[in-house]
């Protein structure tokens, strides 16, 4: 047990420090070649920071652990959203642009409901519905970099970029995705130890301590937009990163390896993920993009209240 914790924690750290040196190495190589910064964001930085959701739902799927593929995907849409955008928004609210938001919201709650509908329905996911969130990622990414080209400006490397090499950004690149993949192998494997160790459901794992580990990334750029005095700029990357949880993380893990969804735990007699997860991460994303496209504005009640939600969630997983 002790030494599926280290290894546990051992997995964390890889995936968290693969992710970042995954995001150093390709802005790197995206100014070099003079992309335009803002399809840097919207591409790159985004797949970057979702990168370890992707490879431990994937390795969850393929290793017959759908239970954590499932789970993972939606805890770290509630995760991002009631804990990480939550944390910052109480901390310090702020404006947000709400035409730049429009996009990527009505990407998400489309995919939400094209997602709920498939669990409701059918109860499971096929490799067909797997392809087909797969098939509205690459239209965001398609309407995402079209956008940026059209709009966007060439920027021009810095001192410090021009200092790097090319090669030192390829190798940043390569390390960082082989973190990552190892990570990811760590997380699964112990996690699965862990939680037929404590007795809890795969399920629950996913949705907490999985879904809180790989979401950290996200984390990481919140706090640091935080303390820069940009608030309101992880509100995008955050909507951008659940979008991808639902149509890359979910359709690629799916795609490779079709699952049920978890059965479990029962709450009125049907599984607590249908009556409970995905409600909550339709009401967690509501509650955070509402008021900003209604009014451009986050409020510091918002923040408290999904901070609240979370806590009630958490503790819900494992009471029933």
């Amino acid at each position: 047990m002790l030494k599926a914790v280290i290894l546990f924690a051992i997995g964390l750290v890889l995936l968290i420090k693969g992710g970042d040196w995954f995001v150093d190495g390709s802005v790197g190589i995206s100014h070099r070649f003079k992309v335009p910064e803002i399809l840097i964001g919207a591409t790159v930085v985004s797949i970057g920071t979702t990168l370890p959701e992707t490879m431990v739902s994937a390795t969850s799927a393929v290793s017959g652990h759908g239970q954590i593929a499932y789970g993972n995907a939606i805890g770290s849409i509630i995760c991002n959203t009631s804990l990480i955008a939550a944390l910052t928004i109480a901390i310090k609210p702020s404006f947000t642009d709400k035409r730049a938001l429009k996009m990527p919201v009505a990407f998400f709650f489309i995919s939400a409901v094209f997602y709920a509908a498939i669990a409701y329905i059918f109860g499971s996911f096929s490799r067909i519905s797997g392809i087909a969130l797969i098939a509205i990622f690459a239209l965001y990414m398609f309407l995402s970099v079209k956008s940026a080209v059209s709009g966007g400006k060439e920027t021009e490397p810095t001192e410090e970029q021009t200092e790097s090499s090319t090669v030192k950004d390829i190798v940043w690149l390569i390390v960082g995705a082989a973190l990552i993949a190892v990570g990811a192998r760590l997380l699964v494997d112990n996690g699965t130890i862990i939680a037929k160790s404590l007795g809890v459901p795969e399920s629950v794992i996913g949705l907490t301590f999985v879904a809180l580990g790989t979401s950290l990334p996200e984390l990481v750029t919140a706090i640091t937009a935080l303390t820069k005095g940009h608030g309101a700029l992880s509100l995008g990357n955050i909507i951008g990163a659940n979008l991808f949880n639902l149509v890359l993380v979910s359709g690629l893990s799916t795609a490779l390896s079709p699952f049920a969804v978890p059965a479990d735990n029962k709450l009125f007699g049907i599984a607590s993920s249908l009556v409970v997860d995905i409600p909550v991460m339709f009401a967690v994303m509501l509650l955070l993009t509402v008021p900003a496209l209604i009014k451009g504005k986050l409020y510091r009640a918002q923040g408290i209240a999904l901070l609240l939600i979370y806590t009630a969630f958490c503790a819900f997983q494992f009471l029933i």
